[in-house]
């Protein structure tokens, strides 16, 4: 060691001298932000190069030092310490299926409430007493289109009420048992229902065809019939009351056995292929609120005083009448009754026949004046002329008169008579 020393002494204290003198120079040295070089200055802005030195040694190490830890607490935690994680796993996807299908029947619920919400609001609009009922079930039948409701005889169900829904007509009901019933729907091929189209109101019979689709048969071809055209119950087959929805005219075909008549397929309003909850018209005599009762019968009442006031003014307007009657025409009076009792003041006969009055000289016109004729008389019914002043007056023949008629006397022509 000591040769060592001794034979590069002169190297070793020049190095020593050299890396004194860096050493201070990095002292004094300052880097600035741009990255230049200057001597220490009063305003010490800037880093001594000695501080840049060092932390270039030192922060590798120290780098690497930390990456080490966080590397193996990362290993630690998510490769060796897994013994609890697979009963977690199973814990939180148990948590995950519960959860999920309480948000399914909540949303479920959600939308009956809604359904049920539409459906009560209807109902209270609607004039009919109606029964909400269930679809609960349904014939299992490509050819029949039937289903089955929650409510029977003993809820007030009968045969042939109309099954509806707030969109639109749904069927009838066809048999009734005491707590369930089975509907027949409209687009069955055995069901049928009067209808309207509501623009150019022409009638026809609805049914269904073997497609389960809604047709209008038995109309005659006609160009106003477009498509999209609201179609209404026209309430004539004692089943569905007036004025219904039933859908929109989907198409118009030719009917292939008619050529004259034409076929209208509807789109029917109400959702025939996912019925959840129906109305059942009980009976079609309307149902009014208390208030809509009070106010019927105050219209009632209102009407009831309005005739009778009418009543009156038109009482008032025939006495004056025949007031007026009574003094513009005098001859209505009878001189032989009293004042109370005259044909214009009666109250028996409002409106009396006026009798004319006795004629002054009685002619043979007048029932009962006629005078008796004797046979060979001339008759006093031969109006008379008046005797012209050129002409002169004729004398007057007289014949005897006698006790007997003339029919028991002999005629002259006869023999054995009298000269």
């Amino acid at each position: 060691m000591d040769s060592f020393f001794v034979r590069y002494r002169n190297l070793l204290v020049l190095l020593a001298i050299l890396l004194a003198q860096i050493i201070g120079l990095a002292v004094q040295v300052r880097r600035t932000g741009g990255g230049h070089s200057t001597l220490d200055s009063s305003d010490g802005s800037g880093v001594r190069l000695i501080r840049l030195w060092a932390q270039a040694i030192v922060s590798p190490p120290e780098q690497l030092i930390h990456s080490s830890k966080l590397g193996s607490t990362s290993l630690w935690q998510n490769y060796v310490d897994l013994r609890h994680v697979r009963q977690q796993n199973q814990e939180l996807q148990a948590t995950i299926d519960r959860l999920r299908l309480e948000q399914a029947s909540l949303l479920e619920d959600a939308k009956q409430g809604q359904r049920l919400q539409a459906l009560a609001n209807f109902q209270e609009k609607y004039i009919y007493q109606t029964v909400a009922a269930q679809a609960i079930g349904s014939s299992g039948s490509e050819q029949s289109r039937v289903f089955y409701i929650d409510k029977g005889s003993g809820e007030g169900l009968n045969r042939d009420d109309a099954v509806i829904t707030a969109d639109g007509i749904v069927g009838k009901v066809r048999d009734v048992f005491p707590h369930t019933a089975q509907v027949l729907a409209i687009n069955d091929q055995t069901s049928g229902a009067g209808v309207i189209l509501a623009t150019t109101r022409i009638r026809g019979i609805l049914r269904g065809n073997a497609a389960g689709q809604l047709q209008i048969v038995d109309i005659l071809a006609d160009k106003r019939i477009q498509k999209g055209e609201i179609v209404l119950t026209a309430g004539g087959d004692q089943i569905f009351p007036r004025g219904l929805p039933v859908g929109v005219v989907d198409n118009v075909i030719q009917d292939p056995e008619r050529d004259s008549f034409i076929i209208v397929l509807v789109a029917p309003a109400a959702h025939l292929d996912r019925l959840d909850e129906v109305l059942v018209v009980t009976s079609t005599q309307p149902r009014f609120s208390d208030q809509q009762q009070q106010d019927l019968a105050t219209s009632e009442a209102l009407k009831g005083s309005e005739a009778a006031a009418i009543r009156e003014e038109s009482i008032k307007e025939q006495k004056k009448a025949s007031e007026v009657m009574a003094e513009r025409l005098p001859g209505l009076v009878d001189p032989s009754l009293p004042p109370d009792q005259q044909p214009v003041n009666g109250t028996a006969n409002p409106a009396p026949v006026p009798h004319p009055p006795p004629a002054i000289h009685p002619d043979r016109f007048t029932p009962g004046n006629v005078p008796a004729t004797v046979p060979g008389a001339p008759s006093d019914a031969t109006p008379a002329t008046e005797p012209d002043a050129k002409t002169p007056a004729k004398p007057k023949k007289t014949e005897p008169k006698t006790s007997q008629p003339q029919k028991d006397q002999p005629q002259n022509n006869q023999p054995g008579g009298n000269t």
